[in-house]
């Protein structure tokens, strides 16, 4: 294959004890590209995620990143192949300053001598967090924490960022502004994978997107198609009239 997908999730299952919450979900993430996976709450997008990340492990199919399996592999071993996850929930240090949450991204090895230079990006995509590097996370509004969450990510240089609901419990003012940034990070050339319940907003950023249903891809297509689908409107949108 003369371009082969960054990641390729193959028959995927997984789940939690004797619960299946996912079933042979099969996806591709081209390099440079921003894929949406989008569905109800309860679809098993975030455990989709988790077990690319490696924090659920599969019970079935394979998940091939940049060339290799990495199906079963430590979450530390997964960030150090260049795979980043910003969770539900942000999971900031909030008692740290912005700066240090920032610094904390860049442990792994292969990025600590780029720390600076990193730094640097992260503050020119967020001119905010700049002004704040001297400031308690817990101390940030919910849109400034999503944004630092994305930045700690960042400071790793994944070559895959996997998004999971930045939107969640922010003001659409807010929403708004954290989807521009990830459009801008996403122009910079990282290959995003955003998982979310705001599908509208969603789809209008996404290359390609993946209808989750109770742990199964059920539609998938352009970000583009999927926006303009009947289907997807009725069941998660709203008329297209």
């Amino acid at each position: 294959m003369a371009n082969p997908p960054l990641l390729e999730v193959r028959g995927l299952s997984a789940g939690y004890g004797d619960s299946q919450v996912l079933w042979e979900v099969s996806l591709s993430v081209p390099r440079g590209s921003l894929v949406a996976i989008v569905g109800a709450n309860g679809a098993g997008k975030s455990t989709l995620l988790k077990t690319v990340s490696g924090l659920v492990r599969p019970t079935a199919g394979d998940i091939v990143f940049d060339g290799r399996s990495i199906a079963g592999m430590a979450p530390q071993q997964i960030v150090a192949a260049g795979l980043s996850h910003v969770p539900e929930g942000r999971g900031l240090f909030t008692r740290m300053t912005v700066l240090e949450n920032l610094q904390l991204g860049a442990y792994p090895t292969q990025v600590r001598a780029r720390m600076n230079e990193s730094l640097e990006r992260i503050f020119e995509l967020f001119p905010r967090l700049a002004e704040r590097r001297n400031q308690r996370a817990g101390l940030m509004s919910g849109g400034e924490q999503q944004m630092l969450a994305i930045g700690r990510a960042v400071m790793a240089c994944p070559k895959l960022l996997i998004l999971d609901e930045p939107s969640m419990g922010l003001a659409p003012l807010i929403v708004d502004e954290v989807f521009r940034f990830v459009k801008k990070l996403h122009a910079t050339g990282v290959t995003i994978v955003l998982v979310e319940q705001n599908i509208q907003s969603a789809l209008r950023l996404a290359d390609r997107a993946y209808v989750l249903k109770t742990g199964r891809v059920v539609m998938q297509g352009s970000g583009a198609e999927l926006l303009a689908n009947e289907e997807i409107h009725k069941a998660y949108i709203g008329s297209l009239g």
